[in-house]
């Protein structure tokens, strides 16, 4: 079998599994389960054969034409270079491993099959975004994926943070989508081709007409779907959802799919200085922002949601200062570690009963009772902190080590001041992430207090997978050397300079929370602890519904908790009310765009009703009245028609002779 074959297989087989589980989740209910994990497994081990003979050579590029336009035509295309089979690989380890745990946390839910299916549809997605060679079929990924996420993040869709959050993201990124749709256009407009190659070619040859124009539209799709700032507010709404939905958006789809698409185009938008600047300027504000408001936070996925909002703003960056090897490989190893964040804390949360960190810091034992989560969770934690040697301190290197060598001049693919404004806000955002990864580490599981409720033995399916992940967690950066043909054939090995200086203010960062933490445990019986909803026969799906309506019960708001033992409090101090609410992005929005939507809406239904309507309904009611009065002049007597006859006919020859002698007289 052709590599392409294989190639259409892998988007292929989950789409497959998809749509059978939805047939059969009602008549074959047994099948479900297997009809969820196979398919995707078997993809996952066909994408890593496919990198296999790949080899991070000469990309392979096969086409047939999708539908005449008569314009620009349409190609069902695959490009497959090293970046799109390494990328395939992560989505199908990661989508398995969600699959799998999936059927321990969510063992009695009703709606376990068409949640099934969606992850299932969303994987396939994906993975057609990934090996898409035409910017269309590229669309169909990435609009199916906005669908997908709409309803699996209002899967407890009973809850009211869920419907919202559903409909938040669903609307924000759709608002990135419209310039998007309209920069795919232009770019089509002015290349002559939805072709990735051809497109890429294009600009090679300067064809590109309008570069800053095109790529800054790119750029708002790319900050609606990646999360990033001003369009990253959905993002931690979106924790609302099952744990697994988490792990999924955040370590191998969705927010991965901007990332991934500016990499593939990165030609485009370094034709344009000034969108490298733009894209510089929104990944330095991006990290340095979710950095803050992930040191606020007090549910366990919040903190986790604005990390992955940092960590893409260190992916933004690297492609602002031209370098998509350091992004990419950041966008590998992010996934592993993430993935295993996400899923971890779904351990923790149905062993603790809550998702409330003040909550979980009142808790002894957790740790113990939960070893397999502790201990992934904690080599996570040190990757998303890069310490050495795990895999995310060389990929973060990478990112580091890019962005000095356009500041320094020794690349000239972007200009000095993106390098600049990478490089400071990388080293500032280093400090943040060990500091939140530390704070997350101590109040999870170094809690003092009576011990955690005992929900029994974990599932193996839940924790397996923990360990799976864990591997490319530990081990990925030490491939740096090996992969180097399957990311542009540059190094991507991390620099004496950097490594010191990002290493040594990580370092810091972790130190001075845990002082902070030390300096705060002291008042760790003063604060109201009311957040838990501990069932210890409960799936853990129903832990975490529950635990997220009773924060929200408990402490009037998912995010916060008025908790003078977390060291956050003490780390941010008065700039910790406005980090916690992510810095009132969404009041701002409201104020600017909702309420003055809200108001054009009820100015359109109040003239709809009350001229429109009142217009129509006038017409209709004068037609009414003059057939009431027609009516009333058929009374069925032949005698007053024929008067009626007569006299009608009298008075137009009265007329008639009227009329005559006026004329004749002039």
């Amino acid at each position: 079998m052709t590599t392409t074959t294989l190639a259409v297989l892998v988007p292929l087989l989950p789409f497959l599994g998809a749509a059978a589980g939805l047939l059969l989740g009602r008549t074959a209910p047994g099948f479900v389960r297997p009809l969820a994990v196979l398919p995707t497994l078997v993809a996952a081990v066909i994408a890593a054969v496919v990198a296999a003979r790949q080899g991070g050579g000469r990309a392979i590029d096969a086409a047939t034409q999708l539908t005449p336009t008569g314009s620009v035509p349409i190609d069902l295309a695959l490009h497959l270079d090293g970046f799109a089979v390494l990328v395939a690989v992560l989505v199908g380890l990661v989508a398995t491993c969600v699959q799998i745990y999936s059927t321990a946390y969510l063992k009695d839910d009703a709606r376990y099959p068409s949640y099934a299916a969606l992850v299932s549809l969303f994987t396939s997605a994906m993975l057609l975004v990934v090996y898409s060679g035409d910017l269309m079929v590229l669309l169909v990924g990435w609009e199916i994926m906005g669908i997908c996420s709409y309803f699996l993040v209002g899967h407890y869709w009973e809850t009211p943070e869920a419907r919202a959050a559903s409909l938040k993201a669903f609307l924000v990124t759709k608002l990135g989508d419209v310039p998007f749709l309209i920069g795919l256009f232009a770019l089509a407009a002015d290349t002559g081709t939805f072709r990735i190659t051809g497109i890429l070619a294009a600009v090679t040859n300067g064809g590109l007409d309008h570069p800053t124009l095109i790529a800054l539209l790119l750029l708002a799709g790319v900050a609606g779907k990646s999360a990033q700032f001003p369009l990253h507010t959905w993002l931690p709404d979106a924790m609302a959802g099952p744990t697994p939905v988490s792990a999924l958006i955040h370590a191998a789809t969705m927010v991965a799919a901007g990332i991934y698409f500016v990499a593939r185009l990165l030609p485009v938008f370094a034709a344009s200085g000034a969108a490298l600047v733009v894209l510089a300027v929104m990944a330095a504000v991006t990290m340095i922002g979710s950095g803050l408001a992930a040191l606020a936070q007090d549910d366990i996925k919040r903190v986790l949601a604005y990390s992955t909002i940092g960590q893409l703003g260190y992916m933004s960056g690297a492609l602002a200062v031209g370098d998509r090897g350091a992004a990419v490989f950041h966008l590998l190893s992010h996934g592993a570690f993430k993935a295993v964040l996400f899923l971890a804390a779904g351990v923790v949360i149905h062993a603790a009963g809550t998702n409330s960190l003040a909550a979980m810091s009142r808790m002894g034992g957790l740790a113990k009772r939960i070893p397999d989560a502790y201990w992934t969770m904690t080599v996570a934690l040190l990757a998303l902190a890069a310490i050495p040697p795990f895999a995310g301190f060389f990929s973060k290197e990478a990112v580091l080590v890019a962005a000095e060598h356009t500041a320094f001049g020794d690349r000239d693919i972007a200009p000095a001041a993106a390098g600049w404004t990478v490089l400071v806000a990388g080293l500032a955002a280093a400090v943040l992430t060990a500091a939140y990864a530390t704070r997350l580490w101590l109040l999870t599981f170094r809690g003092r207090g009576p011990e955690a409720p005992d929900h029994g033995k974990q599932p193996v399916a839940m924790t397996s997978v923990l360990w799976v992940l864990a591997v490319p967690t530990i081990a990925f950066g030490l491939t740096t050397g090996v992969l180097t043909d399957w990311f542009d054939g540059h190094s991507l090995s991390p620099s004496l300079t950097t490594a010191v200086l990002s290493t040594g203010v990580g370092l810091v960062g972790g130190l001075v929370t845990y002082g902070a933490w030390r300096h705060t445990t002291a008042l760790a019986d003063r604060p109201p602890v009311g957040a838990v909803a501990a069932h210890p026969d409960a799936e853990p799906a129903l832990v975490e519904a529950e635990a997220i309506t009773s924060h929200t019960a408990a402490y009037g708001t998912i995010a916060d908790a008025p908790d003078p033992s977390d060291p956050g409090r003490l780390l941010l101090g008065p700039l910790h009310r406005h980090a916690v609410t992510g810095f009132h992005l969404d009041a701002l929005y409201t104020v600017v765009f909702v309420r003055p939507v809200g108001a054009a809406a009820r100015l359109v239904r109040f003239l709809d009703r009350e001229v429109v309507d009142t217009y129509v309904r006038g017409s209709g009611s004068i037609a009414r009245g003059l057939g009431t009065l027609i009516r009333r002049a058929q009374t069925g007597n032949v005698q007053t028609y024929l008067g009626a006859l007569l006299a009608g006919t009298l008075v137009l020859a009265i007329a008639a002779v009227v009329l005559a002698n006026v004329y004749a007289g002039a």
